[in-house]
């Protein structure tokens, strides 16, 4: 049936088309049913190792190699060229193949670290279940935070309000009804009494009977037109716009030096200097890249994964790195989260943990199931008796505690029928709506004891009551109550908190509180940390919002701890920073959502709402601020290698491109044919050789002050140093050209391949340059496969031209000794070189990072 049908059906007609009934499906027959319903899932089209190696073809790497090819093989005499163009084709897409299978495996694992539950009925008790085993005729009970995990029929509803805006665009809050509709209502904001999957619980609870699982939810009938939607990092933008900067320059350039070659040379030989010249195409373009990226981002996300930090999206590890300040709440981040009830200020101590207990998540859950600290920490302290006389009292109605009221209030009733209402939360709050107190107790005794627990580094929680004849409560109701006390409890700080702390100094991150505790409480634990020198130094929510909103910016980045902060204020903050910051938020409440679809990057912790799962890029598997200080330490590794193999392939291929582009231009004829300074299909050899090393980058070790500025990795950046690079290799080709070339007229078979080995072996020398702003024999120890594959393939460089496959394949000769002394004497000089001009670089040159 659709979902419209069941609107106007009432509970019982419900229960018996579905055939069920209120205390749920047994366990047997959720078995028999997921048989015949299948799962609970909306699978859009699953990426498969077939559809990753399609993907090598798409790239215009693969084109220009493919034109290159063809053309060899009909232009050229000897069919090996072609043969052999068509190996690197085949060798550059079964590397691209298998970093990017690797890629899609690692998110695969990945998935399996984020629960996806839901609290059922089955037979009666609750049960927390896998959202993919719901089969229709499940009870599902929902509350604040969870998404409706399939299409409901409603059943129960306490103060309940969801958000449908995934489904309606809507962002108002609606209200649920129970019961049946006068009329079938077939539009998703008509539907009042049903629950859709996708749609987020903002307040109050709700039971409901599944109606429609995966594909048969509203949700799943407009999965073709959401699949496939994928959020972008801010460095795959940058890389994107990088790599059509440079595929344009090249373009060009290329144009510029075939056109020149035809009017200095003429029409003979046209199809093999276009061959040549889409060779130099490829051999500028750092075709390695996505490969490099890929591999840099698996690699980092499975590094990650072991490190307790899940990500969503791969590319999200890069923005991970990019945050340049984290906000973060301090309970459970910075302190265990793990309360003890330390003092009771209360007249009647007993009635005063009763009273606070009947308030408790406890009441309608197992107390060993609840993820309330507070709850743990009074029942904990309850003794029999008072145990025994919570079964006394029964729930008549309820206000669930909500992080903007900072208070929740329920409406109970006991054995005599006596109705009373208690009302607990923070403490000033609980004081403004009490007009009276027990006997023995002030207002301004209790504040100032308030306030020296708190700077203590108490946390408070504060009750209040009266009597009340009412079947249903509202705020209305939360006035003139009577103070009853307060609870002061101990939340140790993590051993690692100070850790992180200075951990994220030495990073550059600055890291900020935003807590709804007071601020006496924030306050402390920033001072005990390392945070702040002085704990009066926190602002408080309510000044912040008074503020004008330059003053509110300014404000922001001064203050490192907000205490009292509302979900509302929490976006503002997150919002205000990123006008000038990359913002990463860690949050876990369904008050924390918008914050968090707001920040950078958002991140949620363990025991998080299914809404900010949802909204999250990353998800730690432990709540611990260093946990994700050394992610963001991880992802600033990644940004930094990622750019060594861009500036290192871009710094050798310009200067190798201009050089021989600009040789072969004013190179006279010889016999017959133009004489070119690399052939073709050596100088795609190059090109394939030079990457080899270069892709180990992404396991290379990274400088302590590389660390500390995200804003230096933005590409841009690295320009100006590419360039003057790119002119010390042009230079010391133009050196090399004029000692073989001028001086020793060498044979052209001879200085292509001298020319081969020397542009080859000065690539791989940079890299130990570039790697590091130092002086390179001050810079971390490379990495044990960089230094593995730069040696190997050095030697193999050398000793190809002196092997019959390099002679055969390539064209090489095995040239004299002497020269190839000269050639390493040269292939050092240009390494000192650009040493040198590094160091200048880094220590003249103004760039603001």
């Amino acid at each position: 049936m659709k979902f419209s049908e069941y609107t106007t059906k009432n509970i019982e007609d419900v229960f018996e088309i579905l055939k069920t009934s209120e205390n749920g499906l047994s366990e047997k027959e959720a078995e028999n049913r997921l048989k015949t319903y299948g799962f609970n899932e909306i699978k859009g089209r699953e990426v498969g190792l077939f559809d990753v190696f399609l993907r090598q073809f798409k790239s215009p790497f693969f084109y220009l190699l493919f034109i290159a090819a063809i053309l060899a093989f009909f232009i050229g005499d000897n069919k090996i060229d072609s043969l052999v163009i068509f190996i690197f084709i085949f060798v550059n897409v079964l590397m691209g193949f298998f970093q990017e299978a690797r890629a899609e495996k690692a998110v695969l694992l990945l998935k399996k670290y984020i629960p996806l539950k839901t609290k059922v009925l089955r037979s009666g008790e609750e049960k927390i279940i896998d959202k993919n085993l719901l089969v229709p005729g499940d009870i599902v009970l929902l509350e604040p935070g969870d998404i409706v995990p399939a299409d409901l029929r409603i059943l129960k509803v306490e103060n309940f309000l969801i958000d449908e805006s995934v489904l309606s665009g809507e962002s108002v809050p609606l209200s649920k009804i129970t019961i049946s509709l006068s009329k079938a209502a077939d539009e998703v904001f008509e539907a009042k009494n049903i629950a859709f999957a996708g749609t987020s619980v903002i307040s109050g609870r709700g039971e409901g009977i599944v109606i429609g699982t995966g594909r048969k939810t509203v949700l799943g009938e407009i999965t073709k037109l959401v699949s496939g939607i994928t959020r972008e990092s801010v460095y795959e933008k940058e890389l994107f716009n990088f790599s059509r900067i440079i595929l344009r320059f090249v373009v060009i350039s290329i144009t510029f030096v075939f056109l020149a070659n035809l009017i200095i040379k003429g029409t003979t030989n046209f199809f093999e200097f276009l061959l040549f010249s889409l060779a130099l195409i490829v051999s500028i373009i750092p075709e390695a890249l996505p490969v490099v990226v890929t591999f840099a981002l698996s690699r980092g996300s499975l590094k990650l994964a072991k490190e307790k930090v899940v990500v969503k999206r791969l590319s999200s590890v890069e923005d991970l790195g990019s945050i340049e300040i984290l906000c973060a709440d301090k309970t459970g981040t910075l302190t265990e989260n793990k309360l003890q009830l330390e003092r009771i200020s209360a007249v009647d101590k007993e009635k005063c943990l009763l009273y606070a207990l009947l308030t408790s998540s406890y009441m309608t859950e197992e107390i060993e199931s609840t993820l309330n600290p507070f709850d743990l920490a009074l029942f904990e302290k309850a003794s029999s008796a008072i145990r025994q006389s919570l079964k006394k009292f029964k729930e008549i109605s309820e206000i669930p505690f909500d992080p903007l009221r900072l208070r929740g209030s329920v409406l109970l009733e006991d054995e005599k029928g006596n109705s009373i209402l208690i009302v607990k939360g923070a403490p000033e709050i609980i004081l403004k709506l009490s007009s009276k107190f027990e006997s023995g107790q002030d207002r301004e005794t209790i504040e100032k004891e308030i306030i020296k627990e708190g700077r203590e580094g108490r946390r408070i929680l504060a009750v209040a009551y009266k009597t009340i004849k009412k079947q249903n409560i509202s705020e209305k109701d939360e006035k003139n109550l009577t103070f009853f006390g307060y609870f002061s409890f101990l939340d140790p700080l993590k051993e690692t908190a100070k850790e992180a702390v200075q951990l994220a100094r030495k990073l550059g991150v600055d890291i900020k509180i935003l807590t709804g505790d007071s601020k006496e409480v924030a306050g402390f634990v920033a001072r005990e940390i390392g945070l702040i020198e002085d704990s009066q130094k926190v602002i408080l929510g309510e000044t912040l919002d008074s503020l004008s909103e330059d003053d509110f910016g300014n404000t922001c980045q001064e203050f490192s701890v907000f205490a009292r902060v509302s979900p509302q204020t929490k976006y503002k903050i997150v919002e205000a920073l990123q006008k000038k910051y990359d913002v990463g938020f860690l949050g876990e409440g369904i008050n924390d959502a918008p914050a968090l679809k707001m920040a950078n990057v958002a991140i949620a912790v363990p025991g998080a709402t299914d809404v900010s799962q949802e909204v999250s890029d990353i998800i730690l598997l432990e709540k611990d601020l260093r946990v994700i200080v050394g992610g963001i330490e991880n992802g600033r590794n990644i940004f930094a290698n990622i750019n060594k193999y861009i500036k290192c392939a871009l710094a050798s291929n310009f200067g190798n491109f201009y050089s021989i582009a600009v040789i072969a231009l004013i190179i006279p004829f010889l016999t017959i044919k133009p004489f070119l300074p690399m052939l073709p299909i050596q100088i795609l050899l190059g090109n394939l050789l030079s990457d080899f090393p270069l892709i180990s980058i992404v396991t290379d070790r990274v400088d302590t002050e590389e660390l500390k500025k995200p804003k230096f990795y933005q590409l841009k950046k690295v320009l100006s140093l590419v360039i003057f690079l790119a002119l010390v290799s042009t230079i010391f080709d133009f050196i090399f050209f004029a000692i073989f070339y001028n001086f020793y007229k060498v044979q052209p078979a001879i200085l292509q391949t001298l020319w081969f080995i020397e542009s080859i072996l000065t690539e791989i020398l940079l890299i130990f340059a570039i790697r590091t702003r130092n002086f390179f024999l001050k810079a971390k120890k490379p990495s044990l496969p960089l230094i593995a594959l730069t040696s190997l393939d050095a030697i193999f460089i050398v000793a190809l031209p002196f092997t019959n496959f390099g002679k055969t394949a390539f064209h090489f000769v095995s040239p004299p000794v002497p020269f190839l002394l000269i050639v390493f004497s040269l292939v050092i000089s240009y390494f000192l070189i650009s040493e040198m001009v590094k160091l200048l670089y880094f220590r003249y040159w103004k760039i603001k990072a």
